[in-house]
C-alpha cells in the first residue's frame, strides 16, 4: 500500500477536488506532507454552528433528572463547573489546532505535540466517545420516539435515523452545514419557548419560584457530589472538539478552528446553566427526583408540563428526540468518520477508511463504516436494561482522557520544545484544566472507569502490535505559527 503522506499536491492549485483555494493565511495540510483531499468550503460561521448543533443547545433536556439527582439538586452548577472544565479545554484545544492545522482532534495533536504512541493511544481514547456517541443518540431519540409513538418499534426508529444521517453526510460537508443551521435554529425556538414560558410560570407563583438553590444548597453540597455530577452533565458539553475535526475543510485561517470552538462552548455553557436553572425551579417533587432518579428520562418534561400545560412537554420531548436522533446525529457522524480517516492515513487504522469520495469529497468508507457501528450498537443496547448509562458514561470516559493527554502536548510542545514564555496559555491553563479533569474522572462512576480501562489496556496492545509490525508512521512534528 502506497503511503499517502509521500505524494504532495500543489497548494496553488487546492487539491479539494473543487479548485478552492484556502483563504490567506489559511491552514495548509501539504507542508505536513499530505495531500489535500477533503474540500474546503466551511466558514467560522459554519464552523460554530456545526459545534452547537453537536453540543445540542437542548441537551440538558435528555438528561437533566440524572444531573439534578447527581448533584443533590445543585444541576446549573454542575453545568457551571462542567462549563469551566470545558473552557481550558476548549482554551488548549485552541493553541494545538494553530500548531498542527490537519483533520485527527486529540490524535494528530499528542502524536505531534508529544509522540506518535502518545497520540495514538489519545486517538484510541477518543474513538470510545466519538465511535460510540452516534450510537448513544440513536438510542436515546430511538426511545424517545417509541414513547411518543409507541406503535413504531423502537429498532425501526433507530434504523431511520441511521439512514437519514448517512444519506446527508454521504451528500457532502456543504449539504451537512447547511442542515445544521435549519436544525439550529429549531432547537433555540424551543429552547425560547420554555424559557419565556417557564419563567412566567415562576413569576406567577409556579414551582417554587426564584431562588439560588440549583447553583448552591447548603444541605446537600460537597465537592465530590458536585464533580460526580459534573462527570455526567459534561455530556452535554462533548462536541465543541468536533469542530477541531474540520480542520482540512475550513477554507479561513487556521486560527477560526479555535475561536468556533470557544465561542460556541461559551454560548452553549450559557444556555445550559439558565435552562438547567429555571427547569430546576419547576420540578414538582425536587426531593424524590434526588432520592429516586429519573428511570423514565422525564423529569425535564416533567418540568415543562407544570410551567405551560402538556403541550409543552410534548414539545420538549420531540425537540429532543430531533435534536439528539439527527441533528446532534448527523454532525457526530461526520467528526468520528474525520477522526477515522485521519487516523487511517497514518496507517495506525485499516486503509480502506481513508478512501475519500473522488466527486463528493468525504471519507466515504468511515462514514459507512460508522453508521454500520450505530446500528448494531444501538440494537444491541435496547436489549439492555442499561443500555442508555452504560454507553454515557463510556462516551465521557473515553473524551476526558484524551483531553488530559491534549493538555499534556499543550505543555509538551510550547514549553518544552518551542521555550515558549506565555506561562497563562502554555502552562497554567493547560495545567488548571488536567487538575480539574483528573478530579472529575476520579468521582465518575467506577463502571466507566473500569470500562474505560479495559479499553486503554487493548488500545496498548493494539499499539504494541502496530510498532511490531512497522505500522508506526513517520511524522514531521512541524506547525504554522
Amino acid at each position: 500500500m502506497s503511503d499517502p503522506r509521500t505524494t504532495q499536491s500543489s497548494p496553488a492549485t487546492g487539491s479539494s477536488g473543487a479548485g478552492a483555494v484556502p483563504a490567506a493565511g489559511a491552514a495548509g495540510v501539504e507542508e505536513f506532507g499530505y495531500r489535500q483531499e477533503l474540500k474546503r468550503s466551511l466558514s467560522f460561521t459554519d464552523l460554530l454552528v456545526y459545534g452547537l448543533v453537536f453540543m445540542v443547545p437542548i441537551a440538558p433536556f435528555g438528561i437533566f433528572g440524572g444531573v439534578f439527582q447527581a448533584s443533590g439538586g445543585m444541576v446549573a452548577l454542575a453545568y457551571a463547573i462542567g462549563g469551566l472544565a470545558m473552557a481550558f479545554t476548549a482554551a488548549s484545544y485552541s493553541q494545538m489546532s494553530r500548531a498542527f492545522p490537519m483533520a485527527g482532534s486529540v490524535y494528530t495533536y499528542a502524536g505531534r505535540g508529544i509522540a506518535q504512541p502518545v497520540g495514538f493511544i489519545a486517538g484510541w481514547m477518543i474513538l470510545l466517545d466519538y465511535v460510540l456517541v452516534p450510537a448513544l443518540l440513536y438510542l436515546i431519540a430511538a426511545i424517545a420516539m417509541n414513547s411518543i409513538i409507541p406503535s413504531v418499534p423502537v429498532l425501526v426508529w433507530l434504523i431511520g435515523f441511521v439512514v437519514l444521517n448517512t444519506v446527508v453526510n454521504y451528500f457532502g460537508i456543504e449539504f451537512t452545514a447547511r442542515v445544521n443551521k435549519i436544525m439550529l435554529v429549531g432547537e433555540l425556538i424551543v429552547l425560547a419557548v420554555f424559557l419565556v414560558i417557564g419563567v412566567v410560570a415562576l413569576a406567577s407563583g409556579e414551582g417554587r419560584g426564584f431562588d439560588f438553590s440549583p447553583i448552591y444548597n447548603a444541605d446537600t453540597f460537597s465537592l465530590g457530589l458536585v464533580f460526580g455530577a459534573v462527570s455526567v452533565a459534561v455530556l452535554s458539553f462533548l462536541g465543541f472538539d468536533g469542530i477541531s475535526t474540520l480542520a482540512e475543510e475550513n477554507r479561513d485561517s487556521a486560527r477560526s478552528i479555535g475561536k468556533a470552538m470557544i465561542a460556541a462552548l461559551a454560548l452553549a455553557g450559557t444556555l445550559f446553566i439558565v435552562q438547567t436553572w429555571v427547569a430546576a425551579l419547576l420540578v414538582p417533587d425536587p426531593d424524590t427526583l434526588i432520592a429516586e432518579g429519573d428511570a423514565a428520562g422525564t423529569a425535564f418534561y416533567d418540568a415543562a408540563a407544570v410551567a405551560g400545560g402538556a403541550w409543552l412537554s410534548t414539545l420538549t420531548a420531540v425537540a429532543t428526540a430531533v435534536a439528539w436522533g439527527f441533528a446532534n446525529s448527523l454532525v457526530a457522524q461526520a467528526a468520528t468518520s474525520r477522526l477515522l480517516f485521519a487516523m487511517a492515513r497514518d496507517r495506525q487504522l485499516p486503509g480502506f477508511l481513508r478512501q475519500v469520495h473522488p466527486t463528493r469529497r468525504v471519507p466515504v468508507n468511515a462514514t459507512l463504516l460508522v453508521a454500520a457501528v450505530s446500528l448494531v450498537l444501538g440494537w444491541y443496547m435496547t436489549t439492555r436494561e442499561d443500555g442508555i448509562t452504560l454507553l454515557s458514561t463510556l462516551v465521557n470516559f473515553g473524551a476526558l482522557s484524551a483531553f488530559l493527554l491534549l493538555h499534556v502536548s499543550v505543555v509538551v510542545h510550547y514549553v518544552v520544545r518551542r521555550k515558549s514564555r506565555n506561562w497563562w496559555l502554555h502552562l497554567a491553563v493547560p495545567v488548571l484544566g488536567f487538575a480539574i479533569l483528573v478530579y472529575v474522572v476520579i468521582n465518575a462512576q467506577v463502571t466507566a472507569q473500569r470500562l474505560g480501562f479495559v479499553w486503554l489496556l487493548v488500545g496498548l496492545g493494539l499499539m504494541a502490535f502496530l510498532v511490531a509490525t512497522g505500522r508506526k508512521p513517520e511524522i514531521r512534528a512541524e506547525e504554522r505559527l
